[in-house]
């Protein structure tokens, strides 16, 4: 199969749905298990989305036209809103409760919105702006990066934040 960076970020879509299907089975009392599916949830989301804000939407911003601009915003709106708001949420909150199942609902919901956007309308335009040469090289340089120290580096300080925000949420509330 020749390699396609539309392909494997959808492909990582659909690894988190199906995390996100795993975590919302979940019961009040499986804190350990939730833990881990968080975990995963973070470990494979993180590297995700930031190697799409500092390569992948850059790269698309430069081809897009006025349509392809508003969805360029919307998708850095949605990753802020996930990573400012939404994840130190689910940090918030205590792992065996409803309102930790609660916050991971909405957390998989908002994924799965922006993801199905991603692959309606932003790799369509894509597709349309990208050579099948320049999606195989962008999926070639988005498998070094991940495999990187700086991309460790990067998920470990993201981990960090998120947890430290989350944790200033649950003494302010």
């Amino acid at each position: 199969m020749a390699r396609d960076i539309l392909k494997t970020l959808k492909r990582e879509h659909d690894v988190l749905r199906a995390l996100f299907d795993e975590i919302k089975d979940t019961t009040d009392r499986a804190v350990k298990t939730r833990g881990e599916l968080l975990e995963k949830i973070e470990a494979s989301l993180i590297p995700h989305a930031k190697w799409e804000e500092q390569v992948f939407y850059p790269e698309f911003m430069e081809r897009a036209d006025r349509d392809g601009l508003q969805t360029h915003a919307e998708a850095l709106a949605e990753h802020h809103a996930v990573e400012t708001s939404v994840i130190p949420d689910v940090h918030a909150a205590d792992p065996g409760t409803p309102e930790f199942a609660g916050r991971v609902k909405v957390f998989g919901e908002f994924i799965d919105h922006h993801a199905k956007e991603e692959e309606k309308t932003m790799f369509a335009m894509a597709r349309k702006m990208f050579s099948a040469e320049e999606l195989a090289d962008l999926d070639e340089r988005y498998e070094n990066w991940k495999d990187s120290s700086a991309a460790q580096t990067l998920l470990v300080a993201e981990k960090v934040k998120a947890g430290l925000k989350g944790t200033v949420r649950s003494i302010t509330r």
